[in-house]
């Protein structure tokens, strides 16, 4: 039987403004008129974002049973925060909500800061986020104005580093455990610096010992499919 469909783990690349959703059904739909299936089992292991680009695994047939341990992985990301200002979203997702003084953030207050976000840290995640409270999803409680609290949890940043890369701007690589929101990082970051801040680019490069370099986009991987009979 073809590998493809008894089982196996797919890396791709997935495009900016793409959902996962869509990813998986771009290669499911193109499995399933290739070799004439009524159905195919396939499922992706750790959402992006829409605004989010990078790895995403995806596994079939059989494999489906590894999502969970995939899932559980630790997970690094690239990415740029915007200092001087906040959204509701904690990203690009929903306009500037607040603005805040930057003259005062020095090379050496961001290198003091990120030694505060290494190791094992208490985080909350976004309003703006797929977590369910009372069988609803936080994003929909968010945009109807029903702010809500929500519990920390424990996260671990196995490794952050914060580079100035232009006026107002971060670049940062972070290694963490799985649970971690970025979004909730770079507005945490903000905080600690005395200002406010906002995720205004994420690629996730690697998880466990998956990269992104051997990741097709879907598009790509199509077309690979159609080319071999």
């Amino acid at each position: 039987m073809n590998t493809l469909i008894e089982g196996t783990t797919i890396l791709i690349d997935k495009p900016l403004h793409w959902s996962s959703f869509q990813a998986v059904n771009k290669l499911k739909w193109a499995i399933i008129k290739k070799y004439h299936l009524k159905k195919f089992k396939i499922g992706h292991a750790g959402t992006l974002d829409p605004l989010a680009t990078g790895l995403l695994i995806l596994c079939t047939g059989k494999h489906t049973k590894l999502i969970s341990s995939l899932q559980d992985a630790p997970k690094t990301y690239t990415g740029t925060i915007a200092l001087g200002a906040t959204t509701p979203s904690y990203d690009l997702e929903t306009e500037i909500d607040a603005r805040f003084a930057t003259s005062h953030i020095t090379e050496e207050l961001i290198e003091q800061v990120r030694m505060q976000f290494t190791g094992a840290l208490l985080q909350a995640p976004p309003l703006f986020s797929a977590i369910k409270k009372d069988g609803k999803r936080l994003y929909e409680l968010a945009r109807k104005g029903e702010v809500t609290e929500i519990p920390e949890r424990e996260i671990t940043i196995h490794s952050l580093a914060l580079t100035p890369s232009g006026e107002n701007t971060l670049s940062f690589e972070v290694h963490c455990s799985k649970g971690t929101y970025i979004r909730s990082l770079a507005h945490d970051i903000g905080k600690a610096l005395g200002s406010g801040a906002h995720l205004t680019s994420l690629r996730r490069t690697q998880i466990g010992n998956h990269s992104v370099a051997d990741a097709l986009s879907p598009d790509a991987f199509v077309e690979l499919l159609n080319t071999n009979i």
